[in-house]
């Protein structure tokens, strides 16, 4: 299975630090946040990943390279516009091959195993779900019943979406290229019954801010 990296976000609400380094390379305790990812893919047995770029992109490829001296084959799929969640995978559909991929938002911070997700899909896609977090605590994402996502009804009990998933290519059959969002594929796929789900409970961070890179390194801090 290969990994897909999610880095084409321009992280301004990170300014002033993103004004002039990619938010992917933001360190956290040291280490450019993309790194903790690509450290446990590692772990988890992956060998091939993509990364899209597009806001300061070279940087990332000059600073990561062939991916070799994390044991990792890296390729990379530039954005010249900004393509959205759905765009940029689509775009990066033929680095992916036509087998499911996994994928990872490049702006979270977890402990999750991504070995966990390792195993044949049954539908079009899963999706790792986390607690909804302290700044969106009533605003979830999905249901989770019985193993499958759906949306919820007014008032349902509703987890948010922790930016790792695997997704098949057939999501994708009916895209055409440019920016897209990803959640209205989703939606359909949840409607036919398609898209199943865990609960996750572990350490999850969304770095989008910078007070949210300082939990992220007070925890890595209280690790050691």
């Amino acid at each position: 299975m290969k990994a897909m990296i999610l880095a084409a976000g321009k992280g301004e609400r990170m300014r002033p630090l993103t004004l002039t380094t990619p938010k992917p390379l933001i360190r956290a305790a040291g280490v450019p946040l993309i790194e903790y990812h690509l450290r446990a893919l590692a772990r988890a047995g992956f060998t091939e990943i993509v990364i899209n770029h597009a806001w300061l992109g070279q940087q990332i490829e000059d600073h990561l390279g062939d991916g070799s001296r994390f044991g990792l084959s890296i390729r990379y799929s530039p954005e010249s516009e900004p393509l959205e969640t759905g765009g940029g995978i689509f775009r990066a559909l033929p680095l992916l091959g036509e087998e499911p991929f996994l994928v990872v938002n490049g702006d979270i911070w977890t402990d999750y195993d991504f070995a966990t997700l390792r195993r044949p899909l049954a539908g079009l896609a899963h999706l790792v779900m986390v607690d909804n977090p302290a700044h969106h605590p009533t605003g979830g994402d999905f249901c989770l019943d019985n193993g499958l996502l759906h949306d919820g009804e007014p008032g349902a009990l509703t987890l948010t979406y922790s930016g790792i998933s695997v997704l098949h290519p057939r999501l994708f059959e009916h895209c055409r290229a440019g920016a897209f969002k990803l959640a209205p594929l989703l939606r359909e796929a949840m409607a036919k019954g398609l898209v199943s789900g865990e609960h996750m409970h572990g350490q999850w961070i969304d770095v989008g801010t910078i007070e949210r890179l300082a939990q992220v390194e007070h925890l890595l801090e209280a690790s050691r």
